[in-house]
This record gives structure tokens, C-alpha cells and sequence, in this order.
């Protein structure tokens, strides 16, 4: 019987989530883009819901008088528009989870009679009786299918859910802890967390801190807070105050440390326009985005925090970034680096590696897991899976950490993709270099895509601007001395 619910349900969220896609192809026919058409889909989505409340639970309205369901639903024409227009300009300035869901919120529908397409899609349910799960996984599925339409760019904004469950998995987060993502995305990380910690008790005061106070994500757009913050609400979280909030992490220190920190922070240079950093807690100045990302997530931890950490290649070799490798090999233990392939990403041949660090102690080992070498990926073909981490989660000994057992060995299994270097080791390479690869790699050129090899290309010449625009600067200096 159990499993017929099961099925039901499942059959349920695969058919409104097709229908709110098909909705999106009308739209896109139409000139609105589908990250657009989700924003206000989220938007409609809370006024419906707040009007359920009321109707179906005897709730009073958490919406202030002439900006709720009813006050849409029976317009039409230009009417609607100069109602909804004004409903978001009424929200958005709103300081509770309100205002966060409709931070700079402005209509991206104008023609009525599409508007009206998605107000009658959205009446036709009853979003507040489904559980908090079927919800957020039709939004959750929503946003997936938008992170894979290359035309709107939100790939940017999502990573891969099994590398995510997998950092997760070895994380450990306890209910009792803070979770942060300095650079939240849609908030894939934090609602991993969450998923894995709601079901460690079923104490009321640990719950209500895990609703309420664990979970904290920063990004600086206000579109992608939107996303976040209902996509969280969505599953049950932070229905009072919003977990979200809209800042730029690297902009001032940490008002509080936390216990865990899950995070892939945006790839790239600092985009210019971005206020100038003047971090006197950061350890070296540098224009490299993934580097202070990584520095604002160093000193945001409290000792015996951790840290889960998606980052590109360069963050491993790039001299700006010797300076950070040293101190987290000397005063964090920088434990455990995954290799990740190409073609797990949205965005064509991005290079990238895991950091597992913890606060407060040095490093000894550092275990490389390479899961790149040799290993193909593709989002349509061939996508990553859970189980593709398997092997990894079983090296890494979640909570027996002391009996890592290598699988490489220099006669026996050269080819070994779990291998340890010692600290020493990896402080006397040059710029303490942790860009390292040992399996013996076949010619794999041929096999790759045009655009692949493009975007590598790209890459590389952007780690040489970067070295150069650094040795600029220390010409500059010694000039000046």
C-alpha cells in the first residue's frame, strides 16, 4: 500500500513539474526567458500559498491588506499588470521572509494574457497540502531543468546534487551545528545539510534550531536569493525568517563563526564594478575570487570547524594563492583533496577539485582522491552519479579517519587513485603546489569536445593574465621602493 502512495505521489510531482515546464516553452516563445518566468513563478507561488492558509487552515494572512491572492486573481488586462506590479514594489520592501523572497522583485511578464497563464497554472493546485518533501522537489526539479538550459545562464548557480550529497555524506553536519554557504546559489548545499540532519532527533528545541537558526546562505543577487530562499521554504525551512540573504560574502569580516561550511564559490576574477576588499582578517591581497572566497571561508570557521569546498585548479598552483596553501597547511589540516573531472558542470571544461580542511590543527597527510583521470562525464550521455562517488566515500573513512589505507602503491597499483603526501612533502614543492597528478594518463585529446578544449584553453590563458597582472604588481612595488 505504502509503496502505491509512493507511486502516486511520485507520479503527482513528475506531472506538475512537466506542466510547469511546458508552461515555460510557451513563455520562452514569448520572449520571456525561463529563469525569469521561475522568478515569478516563485512569486505567485507564495501568494497562493499564504492564501491557502487562510482558507484552508483558518490562518490569518501574512500578507499586509490589498497584496494577497485575491486581490490578483480576478483581473485581467493591463489591470493585472499595474496590480502585480505594484504587489511586488509593496513586498520587496518588506524586512522579514516576505521581503527576502521578493528582494528586488519587478514583474518580467507584461503581457497580461501570459501572466494570466501562469496565475490559472498555479490556481489549479493546492500547493499547501503537499508535504513539505513533494514541494520542494518540484521546485528543486524546476530549478535543475533550468541550470541545464545553457540559454539562461543558471547553471552557474547550480551544483551537481550527487557531488553535493557526497560532500555532505563525509561532512557530517550534526543538528546541533551552524551550516553556512558563503555563495548559496539556489541553496543546493544548505538543503543538502539540512536533509541529512533533520533526522538525527526528534528533540523540539534541536528541531526549531534547525528550522530556524542552523542554516545561514549569502549571495549577492537578489534573483538567485529569491530562488534560494523559496526553494527552502518549499521544503519547510526558515518559514519565519529566511536563511538567505542578499550581500556580498567577501565585502566585511564574519559577524559570527560557524561549525560547518559547504560552498562552490563563483569561478573567475572579482567582477569589476565589486566594491574593493579591504580585509585586514584575509591573509593575502589578490583579485582571484576563488581565493578570497577561500580565505573568507578559512576565517569564518570556528576552531574545529570544517569545511567542504568546491574549487578550480588554480586555487592549487596559482602564485597569488601560496601565501593561503601555506597557512592551511600549517595552521588548518588540510586533510583530504577529490579531483574532480571535466562534464559534471554547466559551464564547458571547468577543472575542479574538492578541499576538505578542518580549523585548528596543521596538516600531516594530505590524501588525494583523483577521480579524473580517465574518467568521462557528459550532463546528457553520461551524467555523474551518486554511486560514482562510492569509492571515494569508502577511501575517506567518515569518523575513522586514522586507518585511511591507500589503494595506490609504486610497484603493486601505480594507478591508484587514493594516494597520501606528507606535509613536508607538499611545503618544499615549488610555490607549495598542490596541483598534483600521478596516474599515468593515455592521450585523451582526441576524444574530447571542440568546446572543451576551448574552454581549457581559456583557463589556462587566464591563469597567465593572472600570474602576469601579479608580477605587474610587485614590478610596481619594487619601482616605487
Amino acid at each position: 500500500m505504502a509503496k502505491n502512495t509512493d507511486n502516486a505521489i511520485s507520479n503527482k510531482q513528475s506531472a506538475l513539474t512537466q506542466k510547469v515546464w511546458n508552461l515555460a516553452d510557451v513563455l520562452a516563445g514569448a520572449g520571456v526567458g525561463f529563469t525569469d518566468y521561475i522568478t515569478q513563478l516563485s512569486y505567485l507561488l507564495f501568494l497562493k500559498m499564504d492564501d491557502e492558509s487562510v482558507n484552508c487552515y483558518g490562518e490569518e494572512s501574512a500578507l499586509p491588506e490589498g497584496n494577497r491572492w485575491t486581490d490578483l486573481i480576478e483581473l485581467d488586462g493591463e489591470d493585472l499588470i499595474d496590480k502585480y506590479e505594484k504587489i511586488l514594489k509593496e513586498l520587496s520592501g518588506l524586512s522579514n521572509l516576505i521581503g527576502t523572497i521578493y528582494s528586488k522583485a519587478q514583474n518580467k511578464i507584461d503581457k497580461p494574457v501570459h501572466l494570466q497563464k501562469v496565475i490559472s497554472l498555479i490556481n489549479e493546485e493546492n500547493w499547501l497540502i503537499m508535504e513539505g518533501d513533494v514541494k520542494g522537489a518540484i521546485y528543486e526539479s524546476i530549478l535543475e531543468k533550468n541550470g541545464k538550459d545553457k540559454k539562461s545562464g543558471a547553471g552557474q548557480y547550480f551544483t551537481p546534487r550527487p557531488l553535493i550529497k557526497a560532500m555532505v555524506d563525509v561532512t557530517q553536519p550534526k543538528i546541533t551545528e551552524t551550516v553556512c554557504d558563503p555563495a548559496c546559489g539556489t541553496g543546493g548545499f544548505l538543503l543538502a545539510a539540512y536533509d541529512y540532519m533533520k533526522g538525527q532527533s526528534q528533540d523540539k528545541k534541536e528541531l526549531d534550531f534547525l528550522n530556524n537558526e542552523a542554516l545561514h546562505g549569502v549571495d549577492n543577487t537578489a534573483l538567485v536569493v529569491t530562488l534560494a530562499s523559496m526553494n527552502l521554504y518549499l521544503h519547510g525551512i526558515g518559514t519565519d525568517r529566511s536563511p538567505i540573504v542578499c550581500e556580498d560574502s567577501l565585502e566585511k569580516a564574519p559577524e559570527k563563526l560557524v561549525d560547518v561550511i559547504l560552498a562552490n564559490p563563483p569561478f573567475g576574477d572579482r567582477p569589476s564594478g565589486s566594491v574593493a576588499l579591504n580585509r585586514d582578517d584575509f591573509y593575502t591581497d589578490t583579485n582571484n575570487n576563488q581565493l578570497n572566497f577561500l580565505q573568507h571561508i578559512m576565517v569564518s570557521l570556528r576552531n574545529g570547524g570544517r569545511a567542504s569546498v568546491v574549487l578550480p585548479d588554480n586555487v592549487l598552483f596559482d602564485g597569488a594563492g601560496e601565501t593561503i596553501r601555506k597557512e592551511l597547511l600549517k595552521n588548518f589540516n588540510l586533510h583530504t583533496i577529490l579531483r574532480l573531472p571535466t562534464g559534471i558542470f554547466y559551464a564547458n571544461g571547468v577543472k575542479a577539485n574538492v578541499l576538505f580542511f578542518t580549523k585548528g590543527t596543521p596538516t600531516t597527510d594530505v590524501w588525494f582522491y583523483d577521480y579524473r583521470t580517465g574518467v568521462k562525464h557528459t550532463l546528457v550521455q553520461s551524467p555523474m552519479e551518486r554511486h560514482h562517488l562510492d569509492d571515494f566515500v569508502n577511501c575517506y573513512k567518515v569518523g575513522d579517519t586514522q586507518h585511511r589505507v591507500e589503494t595506490y602503491n609504486e610497484t603493486d597499483n601505480p594507478n591508484g587513485r587514493w594516494r597520501k603526501y606528507s606535509v613536508n612533502e607538499l611545503l618544499a614543492r615549488d610555490k607549495t603546489s598542490l596541483d598534483i597528478t600521478w596516474i599515468k594518463q593515455t592521450d585523451e585529446s582526441l576524444d574530447r569536445p571542440l568546446s572543451e578544449m576551448i574552454a581549457d584553453i581559456k583557463a589556462k590563458s587566464e591563469n597567465i593574465y593572472n600570474a602576469v597582472a601579479e608580477l605587474e604588481k610587485l614590478l610596481a612595488n619594487i619601482e616605487e621602493e
